[in-house]
């Protein structure tokens, strides 16, 4: 449990999760609400109007399958925190990423799926604050409005707030299945700078060509982190809700992901110790395929990703700058099979011998 404000507590009116139905007050001085981290980057709770000055018990429950949290943010200020959120780099995770701001007021630590905890908070003055999950990729879009008023009735109907996302994401953003709509003939490879779910601002989504008969594939790579941070089979993605938005919506991914990373830090380490230091230098396109290229602790990596012929995978290629030391690079999550042309596997990693210069790894 995180307590900012401790020996203060909060009584809110509680708006209902359908956009027409009417706030609810609920006039007990000590109240206990539960709000759920679900599928789709939102909260169960979309509003929470509160009155100055008296109790609350806020319970955040993640049920989704992704890390969340949940950050209480002073009135007009939670783009700022997410900007910094997301500066926090390598040492976010530690941190819950959560910046050390005056604007946050209150936070919980990073909620694995099905954790919990608890907040007690007491605002004493009147204000438009809000709450959003700042996890990388995430605070765009997964925020809500917490409204301390004794005049709930002036506030507007929660169909038409303007402090509250565009849209309300539902389903299962991971398995969407509806026509890709592109701004012209799609061409594969293809490369995509957009916002995608469960990653940094900084996502590129890749979409493959089928080989020998294989399935279309398609991957999303963090520049941030230089990480490729999941895969998925089926189709390419769309992005139409993004030319009425402005930020607030994710790409829509087509098809069902097979591949996933879900730890948020750089998958290279140094002589096995902590977490090499990452700076991305760009990309540039090989027949069409993105080659990027960034630096691990000074050493530079270029990394070009295709699809297996004929079958659902993908093969990696890494060009490895001179080395002197031992290499581990993290494979992902454990759920795939991994082979590797050179280097040894052990509990979820490739360990490197010093020198290596060249290494196809596949993932299926």
């Amino acid at each position: 449990m995180r307590l900012l404000l401790p020996g203060f507590f909060l009584l809110l009116f509680l708006a209902s999760q359908s956009a027409r139905s009417q706030s609810t007050f609920s006039s007990a001085p000590d109240t206990i609400i539960t709000i759920k981290a679900v599928e789709g980057l939102q909260f169960s709770e979309k509003r929470l109007v509160l009155k100055p000055r008296t109790r609350l018990m806020l319970i955040v429950q993640n049920d989704d399958d992704m890390a969340h949290n949940l950050v209480v943010t002073q009135p007009n200020t939670r783009a700022r925190v997410v900007e910094f959120a997301l500066a926090m780099g390598q040492s976010g995770p530690t941190k819950n990423f959560v910046p050390n701001l005056p604007d946050v007021v209150a936070h919980t630590h990073l909620l694995n799926p099905d954790e919990r905890d608890t907040l007690r908070l007491r605002l004493a003055e009147e204000g438009d604050f809000s709450y959003v999950c700042t996890y990388p990729g995430h605070g765009s879009i997964m925020y809500g409005m917490l409204y301390v008023t004794g005049r709930p009735a002036k506030l507007p109907p929660i169909e038409n707030d303007p402090n509250l996302p565009q849209a309300a994401l539902t389903g299962n953003e991971h398995t969407h299945h509806a026509p890709a709509v592109h701004p012209y003939m799609l061409q594969l490879p293809a490369v995509y700078r957009t916002f995608m779910p469960d990653a940094s601002p900084a996502a590129i989504a890749v979409g493959l060509p089928s080989l020998n008969g294989g399935p279309n594939q398609s991957y999303c790579w963090d520049a941030t982190t230089c990480q490729l941070r999941y895969a998925w089979e089926g189709g390419f993605v769309d992005n139409s809700e993004q030319w009425e938005g402005k930020g607030q919506r994710l790409t829509k991914i087509i098809g069902n992901l097979y591949f996933r990373d879900s730890t948020f830090n750089s998958p290279w380490q140094i002589a096995g110790q902590k977490p090499a230091a990452i700076r991305f230098k760009g990309y540039e396109l090989v027949n069409r395929y993105p080659e990027f290229s960034y630096s691990i602790d000074g050493i530079t990596v270029r990394e070009l990703t295709k699809p297996t012929p004929g079958k659902r995978g993908l093969t990696r290629r890494f060009m490895i700058g001179p080395s002197t030391k031992p290499l581990r690079f993290r494979l992902g999550d454990v759920a795939n099979r991994y082979r590797a042309s050179v280097g040894r596997i052990e509990n979820g990693w490739l360990v490197l011998a010093p020198g290596t210069r060249l290494i196809t790894l596949t993932v299926n």
